[in-house]
């Protein structure tokens, strides 16, 4: 791949002024989103970034879920969200692990408390796949497997 020395010999002087131009162009440009009727709608810049980090994570093939923070769950959903089963969720709720409340004779959750929940069991389990190697690491087996 050319430097930007070998480029500045091939790219004329015009041409960097055009590109330099068309880039500030760029970095000042608002987001905007348009409909199928032609409306067009300014999209504030975190927003824009918000989206990016979306089309990142699709473009990775990684999976998109968008939840309003106060959303209720039933526990079919929150053991999916979990990928555990939803007797062993309600072995959790039992436990007092997750929040939850009761509509009528049927408990209910909110996205925000299985989502905390989710991540400090994850946050757990890195921790303790850390310690497992650097256990391994001080005791000469982490290279034989």
């Amino acid at each position: 791949m050319p430097t930007t020395d070998e480029l500045a010999g091939i790219i004329t002087p015009s041409d960097q002024r055009d590109i330099q131009d068309l880039y500030k162009k760029i970095r000042a440009a608002e987001a905007k989103l348009v409909g199928p009727d032609g409306k067009t709608q300014v999209l504030p810049s975190n927003l824009y970034s918000f989206l990016c980090q979306v089309l990142g994570e699709l473009k990775s093939g990684n999976s998109v879920t968008i939840l309003q923070s106060n959303v209720e769950l039933t526990t079919v959903e929150a053991a999916k969200m979990l990928a555990v089963s939803r007797q062993f969720l309600i072995d959790l709720l039992k436990k007092q692990h997750i929040p939850f409340h009761m509509a009528g004779t049927h408990r209910r959750l909110y996205a925000r408390d299985v989502l905390a929940y989710k991540a400090k069991r994850d946050n757990n389990r890195h921790q303790v796949i850390d310690d497992l190697a650097r256990m391994e690491d001080r005791s000469g087996t982490y290279d034989l497997a």
